[in-house]
């Protein structure tokens, strides 16, 4: 039996809105660094040195495409136990799909976060902490070392508006998003959320990693 005009437009319209729906598919809550940094499986300082677009051998649809890069990993923060070397990544064709377009030309050196398929390649997304190392600020560069670490069991709550308050002692209230607007703020480019002592979390700011306690927000 044949497809009337009608059930012809129709299907095309939901074959349309199921499109439009896949490439709207990504988006990000507002993260800060430390957190994008404990959810990831790995995160690493590398260079691109070349890329080129695979499928799946089983399918020719286009938004099953990735870029693989080929990189040159210079340091390891987080993943040894995952991965000993790395030489390429993957991430989807489409921004809309949360794809990351990287600049291949060996030049410039970025951070990484993502995590590990079952057969062991590594992928990264929009969501997960990718930026040019020169970028950064000397905090957080010093914080991927070992104070981000340090705070994986502490609790960052993102302040949309106000009134915003701790829930628990384990909780450190970020304030970027609500006071600026931004991403990339002073909590987020300065400060780490770090278990004290008695075991409450409180941001902390410079100097070297706490022995036994330290003042919240305190400079060196």
């Amino acid at each position: 039996m044949g497809v009337s005009l009608l059930g012809y437009v129709s299907l095309t319209l939901l074959m349309t809105l199921r499109l439009d729906h896949l490439l709207e598919a990504c988006s990000c809550n507002p993260t800060h660094p430390q957190q994008q940094f404990c959810s990831a499986e790995i995160v690493i300082r590398a260079k691109i040195s070349g890329e080129k677009v695979v499928s799946p051998s089983n399918s020719s649809s286009p938004y099953l495409k990735m870029i693989q890069y080929e990189i040159k990993m210079i340091k390891m923060f987080k993943g040894f136990e995952k991965a000993k070397d790395i030489q390429y990544l993957y991430t989807p064709v489409f921004s809309s799909l949360c794809g990351v377009k990287l600049d291949s030309n060996n030049k410039v050196q970025y951070l990484l976060s993502g995590s590990i398929w079952s057969d062991g390649k590594l992928s990264i997304g929009l969501c997960d902490l990718v930026e040019s190392w020169d970028n950064l600020s000397m905090s957080q560069k010093k914080n991927l070392n070992y104070r981000y670490q340090m705070g994986c069991n502490c609790k960052i709550a993102t302040c949309y508006t106000v009134p915003c308050a701790r829930t628990s002692d384990n909780e450190c209230l970020w304030t970027d998003w609500l006071l600026d607007n931004s991403l990339s703020g002073e909590q987020a480019r300065k400060y780490a959320c770090i278990k004290r002592s008695d075991s409450s979390c409180s941001w902390y700011r410079g100097g070297p990693p706490p022995e036994k306690d330290f003042i919240a927000m305190s400079d060196p």
